[in-house]
């Protein structure tokens, strides 16, 4: 029974895929060019789960199809040839030799767009190096996001079977994502906004203590934003986390689903009901200067990626993520905007969404 539980932890976390170049000459699809900094080892000519000492920086270029729904991710199946309107294809990719030269290409990008923030994606448990670089560049573009995408991938295991493996990973890619945010500052970016989905927050939460731990209370100055999407971690955990840090970044968003199938199997895994990503209500964490979003009557599939897969949450907060007064001190007029009821326990404010038809009903 605990098998059967496990496998069905993360099975709706990722479809599984692999990088597929577009044939030269292939017409269709936006391009969306996505940074990405790995501790994956590479093996060959790909980057697998194992672990490496030394982080390796790399550019993709990857074709958004124009024919699908706002949150699809479409693999080109094998029973046919890619097609650039309907599949997700790899349009270059590019290793850089060193930080440095990543560094160089990216303040070139930015400066390109005429931008100086970057948004850094953080996938979570059960995710290969291309579903995490697809799913990156499928959210970036759903999203509108202005700001330059970057994406830290770490080792997964890319498995159901996986979830002690990718923990220990976490711990073990701490420094990895540090040395990346300390590459994309040095690239110029003024404001840098984390984007962090289920065991991806852990990882998130990790570095920013280290960070602060290690390099003071100014440790934290570069980060505009924090943004965690059905975060797989433990309250007590993410509470002891905050503490070290002190003083969490602003706006720290959480969206979470208390119909999140994943977490409440996790939750019971672990043997606790408190996952971060599906708690029913502010409470806990009322201390904290946080932003809660439920996002429970929006929930799609597992309800675990709701953010990036529901077309309507999707219209709802394009453009935001990548702004850094999205949600800043006056988030509470802000999130007045939003559909749905908002309630401030003492720091932490919770908006309970709901979709514009359900709040007229209710009205009724």
């Amino acid at each position: 029974m605990r098998k059967l539980l496990l496998v069905l932890v993360l099975a709706g976390c990722a479809a599984r895929g692999d990088f597929t170049m577009a044939p030269s000459g292939l017409a269709g699809g936006t391009p969306e060019t996505i940074f990405v900094g790995t501790t994956r080892m590479k093996e060959g000519e790909a980057f697998d789960f194992a672990r490496a000492g030394e982080p390796s920086f790399l550019r993709y270029d990857i074709a958004i199809p124009t024919d699908r729904e706002p949150g699809e991710v479409n693999w080109p199946p094998r029973s046919r040839k890619p097609d650039g309107k309907r599949d997700f294809l790899t349009l270059d990719q590019r290793d850089f030799a060193s930080g440095d030269e990543f560094s160089t290409a990216l303040r070139a990008a930015m400066k390109l767009r005429g931008q100086r923030d970057a948004v850094v994606y953080v996938h979570g448990f059960n995710n290969t190096m291309a579903e995490g670089v697809y799913r990156v560049a499928q959210m970036h573009h759903d999203l509108q996001v202005p700001g330059v995408a970057v994406h830290y991938a770490w080792p997964s295991r890319g498995s159901a079977l996986g979830y002690v493996y990718d923990r220990d990973s976490v711990l073990f890619a701490r420094s990895g994502f540090v040395t990346l945010l300390d590459e994309v500052e040095d690239a110029g970016a003024k404001d840098i906004i984390i984007v962090a989905h289920s065991m991806g927050a852990f990882l998130t939460m990790e570095a920013l203590r280290q960070m602060a731990l290690t390099g003071g209370p100014h440790a934290l100055d570069r980060i505009k934003g924090v943004v965690l999407i059905a975060p797989d971690l433990d309250l007590d955990v993410f509470r002891a986390q905050a503490k070290d840090i002190g003083k969490l970044p602003e706006p720290f968003v959480i969206f979470g689903s208390s119909r999140d199938r994943v977490l409440n199997i996790s939750a019971t895994l672990s043997g606790t009901g408190d996952r971060l990503g599906n708690i029913d209500g502010v409470e806990k964490i009322a201390d904290l200067n946080v932003i809660y979003l439920d996002t429970s009557a929006y929930a799609t599939g597992t309800g675990h990626l709701n953010l990036g897969e529901n077309p309507a949450l999707l219209k709802l907060f394009g453009g935001l993520i990548g702004i850094a007064d999205s949600f800043t001190a006056d988030a509470r007029a802000r999130v007045g905007l939003l559909p749905g009821l908002v309630l401030t326990v003492r720091n932490a404010t919770e908006i309970v969404l709901r979709p514009v038809g359900a709040i007229g009903e209710g009205a009724q």
